[in-house]
Order: structure tokens, then C-alpha cells, then sequence
């Protein structure tokens, strides 16, 4: 196969990106090492020097751990694409006969799911080597057999269906229908907000124990904080965190009048009441100041920008054998697009980072509004 433009700006692009990502990496992992000895003077006093050192440590090691993943995805992606496995898996499935709606569907689900064996190993070595030895690991082998089970399961049960409407909407690659992308868009955003809607209460207690706050003075607090800012929801709940891993977290998930409250029972364990209402009040202030509204919105408008850009670019030959395809298919094209795009959009990322701070200062300065801005900072 000729090298054709198609094929130089995708290796250019990789080269960019892997570059671009190892300079970061080395460069956050030379200053956390450079700065490991000394607790920073803003937070001597708060700070010991080992859980400082262990902080580092830790962080440093999931970088190291992320360069590797970087390196091995990189010759994944070489491999699925002018490697030639995806048009290998692709050329297996279509001699079978079936209808090219059955055949994108089990095209996709395969690669899927050889991409998650092969990424099996790094994420047992991730939990039961690197989680462990800092002490956060709380995952059994039957427990994290089991949500991989459970996480199939809800893939093959939820994943598939979608896939398969998303296929058929897109139509034959011969005869496309000029606006088979926003009909895409218009079903995947609907389908984005409904597990918004439908996650708190029937997804995740697939995985985790929900219960009510049982704690008085603590329920009293989070009602007045509630009322103060004017957030109604479905109850406060305590999720079982501490079965999988002993990092605490709070956070209020759904949509509309689905809304809960939810804290990790690790949280709960390392803070007391004051400090649990204003790390609440901290996440209540992306409600308030309509982060979440923003979020939507944003991944709205770039999903509709893609899928009309992935429109325009699948009608080329050029796309599908510059990466490695012989025969083009709408299936394939979204496979190659959702594999490349990546490249190409870590010049965003910078921008994402921007808005997210900016968010979380203004959280933080809602917290401090509300509730007791020293306890936020004793709970961080």
C-alpha cells in the first residue's frame, strides 16, 4: 500500500501527540521528584513530610505507569490500523454473509473487546500492585471479576442496542443520506441524558450499596445547606466505597427531579460534620453556577461538529486505505474516526483544562459563601 496523505498526517499526528504527551509527563515527573523533600510552605503546618513523600510517590508512580500505557497504546493503534488488524477483523466478519448493520455491529463489539483483554493486565497490575502498595486497594479478585462481568453484561445489554440504531441511521456507505449525522447526534445526546436520568437509580447500584444518612447532625447540616441554596433532590445516600478502594469522594449525580446526593463512606470516616458541608457545598456550587448545564452544552456542540466533520470526511477512499481499510463501510469509519480523533484533539485539551479550573475556583468560592470556608480547606 502507497503512502497516501491520509496516511502522512496520520503518522505525523501520532508522532505529535506521543511527543507532545511523553515531554509533559517527564516534565511533571522531574518537578514532583525536584519537590519531594520538602512539604510546600502553604501547607507545612497542615502537612507532614511522609504523607507528602507518599503523595509524590504515588503520584509519580502512576505517571511512570502512564507513560508505559501511552507507549503500548500508541503500538496498538500502529497495529489496528496500517498494521492491518481492523481490516483483518473486518474482511473475517463480512465473509460471513450477514447484513453490513449485523456485521458493524460484531466488527465493533470484537475490537472492543480484544482492546479490553488487552488492556486486562495493565489494570489488575494498576489495582492489586500499584493501589495496594499505597494502601488504597480494597478490591477483592472475586469483586473485580465481578463488576467485569457485570460491566459486559450492561454493555452488551445497553451498548448494542444503541449501536445497532446508530448504524442504521447512518445507513450504506453507497448511498448516505446528506444529514445521517445529525440524526446521530440528535440520538446520542438523548441517549446521554437519559443515563444522566437513569444512572443514580438504576445503574450504579448494580455495583454499590446506596443508603440513607442516618447521621442527624450531619442530615440537619446538608438539609440547611440544601435549603440555603435552593437544590432539591431524591435523599443523601452513603455509597459503599470503601469495598473497592479507600480514596473518599462526594458527589450529586442524575437529572431533573432524579437528583441525589451521594458521599463515600471513606469521606464520611476522615471528616467531620463541617468539613463534609462544605466539600457539599463545594459540588453544589457547579450546580449553582451552572457547570453542569455548560458541560452538556459544550459536549453537545463538539459531538455535532464531529460527527458533520466525520460526514464529510467518510465520503473518501483515501480515508479508509491511508489507515490500513481496504473496503470502506459507514461501521469502519466510525471505528477509524473514534481511534484518530484523539490525536487531534489533545490541542484542546488545554482549553478544557482552563474552563475546569475556572470552574473549580468558582465552586470553591461558592463553598466559602456558604458554608465555612476554612473547613473546606482542613477537609482538602
Amino acid at each position: 500500500m502507497t503512502m497516501n496523505t491520509i496516511t502522512l498526517i496520520f503518522i505525523i499526528a501520532l508522532v505529535l501527540s506521543v511527543a507532545i504527551q511523553i515531554w509533559l509527563d517527564r516534565r511533571q515527573v522531574k518537578y514532583v521528584a525536584a519537590n519531594r523533600a520538602q512539604v510546600p510552605d502553604a501547607f507545612a503546618e497542615q502537612i507532614p513530610l511522609d504523607a507528602h513523600q507518599k503523595a509524590a510517590d504515588y503520584t509519580l508512580t502512576n505517571m511512570r505507569l502512564g507513560l508505559i500505557e501511552l507507549v503500548l497504546g500508541t503500538c496498538l493503534l500502529l497495529i489496528w490500523t496500517l498494521g492491518g488488524a481492523l481490516d483483518w477483523l473486518d474482511n473475517s466478519w463480512r465473509s460471513m454473509g450477514w447484513s453490513p448493520i449485523m456485521t458493524g455491529v460484531i466488527v465493533i463489539f470484537s475490537m472492543v473487546f480484544i482492546s479490553g483483554l488487552i488492556d486486562l493486565p495493565m489494570n489488575i497490575y494498576r489495582t492489586f500492585r500499584v493501589e495496594q502498595k499505597f494502601g488504597f486497594n480494597r478490591t477483592t479478585p472475586a469483586l473485580f471479576i465481578t463488576d467485569l462481568i457485570k460491566q459486559t453484561l450492561l454493555m452488551i445489554a445497553i451498548g448494542l442496542p444503541l449501536l445497532w440504531v446508530i448504524l442504521w441511521l447512518m445507513g450504506d456507505i453507497k448511498n448516505l443520506d446528506p444529514f445521517w449525522w445529525f440524526y446521530v447526534w440528535a440520538v446520542w445526546i438523548s441517549f446521554s441524558l437519559f443515563m444522566m436520568w437513569a444512572y443514580p437509580a438504576f445503574i450504579a447500584p448494580i455495583f454499590n450499596k446506596f443508603e440513607p444518612l442516618e447521621d442527624m447532625e450531619l442530615k440537619q447540616r446538608i438539609e440547611n445547606l440544601l435549603q440555603r441554596c435552593g437544590f432539591t433532590s431524591k435523599g443523601v445516600f452513603i455509597m459503599d466505597g470503601s469495598r473497592r478502594s479507600a480514596h473518599g469522594n462526594a458527589y450529586f449525580t442524575g437529572l431533573g427531579e432524579n437528583k441525589r446526593i451521594v458521599f463515600f463512606d471513606t469521606l464520611l470516616k476522615s471528616l467531620d460534620p463541617s468539613e463534609v458541608e462544605a466539600v457539599l457545598a463545594h459540588e453544589l456550587g457547579h450546580f449553582k453556577r451552572k457547570h453542569i448545564k455548560k458541560r452538556i452544552i459544550s459536549m453537545a456542540v463538539i459531538s455535532l461538529l464531529s460527527l458533520a466533520f466525520l460526514g464529510w470526511l467518510m465520503q473518501y477512499e483515501d480515508f479508509y486505505h491511508g489507515l490500513g481499510v481496504s473496503e470502506p463501510s459507514t461501521y469502519i469509519a466510525l471505528v477509524l474516526f473514534m481511534m484518530v480523533s484523539p490525536l487531534f484533539s489533545i490541542y484542546l485539551q488545554p482549553i478544557f483544562a482552563w474552563v475546569s479550573r475556572k470552574h473549580e475556583f468558582e465552586a470553591d468560592d461558592f463553598a466559602s459563601e456558604q458554608s465555612n470556608a476554612n473547613d473546606l480547606i482542613t477537609a482538602l
